[in-house]
């Protein structure tokens, strides 16, 4: 089984006026933890499109025009994700996507790939969350409980007493951060440590 570790930048968070500004993921084999494939890139925008970005959002990722105005053409990224999905066996019931924040993040890959190429492309519908999985385990065992120490990404990193993510927030760096939230969290049963 294949985890597609997801995160997104955006310049606001209104999927009907902002738009996705980073990409990143790495495909893990979840048995192993071993990486198969990874993917970054920033994603250009039109300027008029730009002028409509939330400076909150802006000044938690940290982006700038000059940033957007060198990045991919949106198409070609969806291109490039295409490519990839397909070299790695991307394909429901072989691989599902992980995220800090998935009703988020799936949105706004939608931008780049629509529902219905998903769909055509067979690719996975179930977008799990990290804030899930640990609010299961933190019933299973002692507290502190979950509703005590929170469940953004930096609140569990607390909890498992790792760092918290890099700021300004950078897609691939979300993507290592959500990685060594889910190995505290979850684990890879099969992972071969050394």
């Amino acid at each position: 089984m294949l985890g597609i570790f997801l995160d997104t930048e955006t310049n606001g968070l209104n999927t009907k006026k902002h738009k996705v500004v980073e990409i990143a993921y790495k495909i893990i084999d979840v048995k192993t933890g071993s990486l198969i494939e990874s993917f970054d890139t920033i994603i250009y925008h039109p300027f008029e499109e730009w002028k409509k970005s939330d400076p909150l959002s802006l000044k938690v990722n940290g982006f700038s025009w000059n940033d957007i105005k060198g990045g991919m053409p949106p198409e070609k990224a969806a291109e490039e994700i295409k490519a990839s999905f397909a070299r790695c066996g991307v394909e429901r019931g072989k691989a599902v996507f992980i995220c800090q924040n998935p009703s988020f993040d799936r949105a706004f890959f939608n931008q780049l790939i629509d529902a219905d190429a998903q769909e055509l492309l067979n690719w996975p519908y179930h977008w799990l969350d990290l804030a899930s999985m640990f609010w299961m385990k933190r019933l299973s065992t002692a507290p502190p409980f979950p509703w005590e120490t929170g469940v953004s990404k930096n609140k569990i990193a607390a909890a498992y007493n790792l760092p918290t993510e890099a700021t300004p927030h950078k897609a691939m760096n979300g993507v290592d951060h959500l990685l060594l939230c889910y190995k505290a969290v979850v684990g890879f049963p099969e992972e071969k440590t050394t």
